[in-house]
């Protein structure tokens, strides 16, 4: 760690460096929510199901559509037989046995048995695209985590019913505490001398300790309402040892001289 060579006392706020609400894409009844307040979760990770019945009955009769094969077969032996037909009845008029218009005939015959052969795969391409889509009903009613974190809480139960609305209450909160950002609000006379990449140590109320942390942001506005800044730092949080919501004291690390770089 490297030593502080200033310090200056500044009180900040420990706080998640991302926060989600978990909510379903659909609406619909909670099976399950099988992560509990104080979970830890990891990316990909099940963390809600709704009642899916009525999706897994659609998707069984989608796939039963798309492996139908019956009558792509039975198109495809009409169409040999025409061909066949129509080979024949041309070697017949050429020795005078059958009419041209016998030959037509088979031909049309021939033309038409493609064309219900062409039908039927048509018919069969169009069951396999329902299929992926009633895939893709059924994966909706499944809420993943889109990231590593903890779960801070769980507002729906089993039961519930879900809305996917973003005016109604999520199913959970997520945290991703990994890495750790710490808001310090810095008096206008410090503008220009915090850094891009300055260290700093921070010391948790809870917990104890002290913990290098690295310049992140740094606003180039002055609040002039309160006369202050806000810089933001980065602070590892190997373990998740450290209390997320917890007030700390930050000390900065006078940074060398060099250009200013607040602006990164």
């Amino acid at each position: 760690m490297a030593p502080v060579a200033q310090a200056t006392g500044v009180p900040c706020l420990i706080e998640p460096q991302q926060t989600v609400e978990v909510r379903t894409a659909v609406d619909g009844v909670i099976a399950a929510v099988p992560v509990e307040r104080g979970d830890r979760v990891r990316r990909g990770q099940l963390l809600v199901e709704l009642q899916s019945s009525a999706e897994q009955v659609a998707l069984e009769a989608a796939r039963f559509r798309a492996e139908m094969s019956a009558q792509i077969a039975v198109a495809r032996s009409r169409l040999d037989y025409a061909e066949r037909k129509a080979s024949r009845t041309a070697e017949l008029v050429k020795s005078g046995f059958a009419s041209p218009q016998a030959q037509d005939e088979a031909a049309a015959e021939r033309r038409l048995a493609a064309s219900e052969l062409a039908a039927a795969e048509e018919a069969q391409g169009l069951a396999r695209i329902e299929l992926r889509r009633a895939q893709e009903q059924l994966a909706l009613r499944k809420v993943s985590s889109p990231l590593n974190g903890i779960v801070t809480d769980r507002l729906l139960n089993p039961g519930d019913l879900s809305d996917a609305g973003s005016g109604r209450r999520p199913v959970l909160r997520i945290a991703a505490i990994d890495v750790l950002k710490v808001n310090l609000v810095l008096p206008a006379a410090r503008f220009g001398q915090v850094r891009i990449g300055q260290k700093a140590v921070v010391q948790p109320e809870v917990g104890g300790g002290r913990h290098e942390a690295m310049v992140r942001q740094v606003d180039r506005a002055i609040d002039a309402a309160s006369g202050t800044f806000m810089a933001r730092l980065e602070l590892p949080n190997p373990g998740h040892l450290l209390p997320v919501g917890a007030r700390c004291q930050a000390d900065l690390v006078p940074a060398p001289a060099g250009p200013d770089r607040t602006a990164q």
